[in-house]
Order: C-alpha cells, then structure tokens, then sequence
C-alpha cells in the first residue's frame, strides 16, 4: 500500500504554515512551538534540529522521544473527520497536530489546548 503524500512531506516544509495560522489570529510561533514540544516530547532544541534537517513527518513523529500520553484527551473534527475515530497510528499523530494548532487559532486558553 502507498503512503499517504503527508507522511513523505518535510516538516519543515508545513511548520511555517502553523506558525502564519496562530500569528494570524493573534498567537506566537513560541506557543506552537510549545505546543509541538508538547505533543512530541522534543526539546526546543531537538526540534529545531529537525526543522534544519527538513525531516519528514513520518521520521518526526516515529522518532519522537516521549508522545503525550495526554493527547489521547485531544477530541474533535479536523479536515471533516473525528481525530478520535482515526485508525492509522501515524495520521491520527498528525491530525492531533493539527487539531491543537485550529484550537490555538480559535484563542483556546494554553492551559486548556495542553490537557492540564
């Protein structure tokens, strides 16, 4: 079977897109940042170095030090679809991405967006 185009696409490539979306709407590139650490378990500065590295997002997710076991509580529609209901391990990681960037956007609390 194909992989899907997303997971073969440079992180690095997409992030700049999460960051305009959160300025847009009046947050910082240090809260998605935060939250991509967050999600992830990435230093700041092993992120960086994967966003130098133009790592794919299959690789940036696969080697994540430590996913969220938190983000298990992320619920909701991204792209017409429940992130909950997601079965492909790796799109459901990417989805929950995408998922905290749109509540960011929304101007949901930080607090709220990390499950705290």
């Amino acid at each position: 079977m194909e992989k899907h185009r997303i997971y073969t696409t440079s992180f690095a490539s997409v992030y700049p897109h999460y960051v305009a979306k959160a300025e847009k709407k009046g947050r910082t590139k240090e809260e998605v940042d935060e939250i991509i650490c967050w999600l992830t378990g990435y230093s700041r500065k092993e992120f960086e170095k994967h966003i130098a590295k133009k790592t794919d997002f299959e690789t940036f997710f696969t080697k994540a030090p430590q996913l969220n076991p938190s983000r298990n509580l992320i619920k909701g529609v991204v792209c017409g679809i429940r992130v909950e209901e997601i079965k492909e391990p790796l799109m459901k990681e990417i989805r929950f991405l995408d998922k905290l960037i749109d509540e960011l956007a929304k101007g949901k609390a930080m607090e709220k967006i990390l499950r705290k």
